[in-house]
């Protein structure tokens, strides 16, 4: 009984998912506009844009974590914003 129970909620899960991907306008793209996608500001914007995501995922997100410690907020000079 539990095989069948975890195939449903399998199935359950996988026909959700589908769902999703498969909805009308749920991964749309923007328009294409040649003269804001040939900018050169806009191309160096697609190669700087995930350089910065990463460092904000990676670095700047869990040195934040790590400074807003109770035990650790005094020494590096954390304060709660109001």
């Amino acid at each position: 009984m539990r095989t069948s129970s975890r195939a449903l909620r399998r199935f359950v899960l996988a026909a959700g998912a589908a769902l999703l991907l498969a909805w009308p306008g749920a991964a749309s793209a923007n328009e294409y506009d040649p003269e804001r996608a040939g900018h050169p500001l806009r191309i160096a914007a697609y190669v700087l844009h995930p350089v910065g995501f990463t460092l904000d995922w990676l670095l700047f997100r869990p040195v934040h974590w790590v400074g807003s410690q109770p035990g650790l907020r005094a020494f590096f000079g954390h304060s709660e914003r109001d």
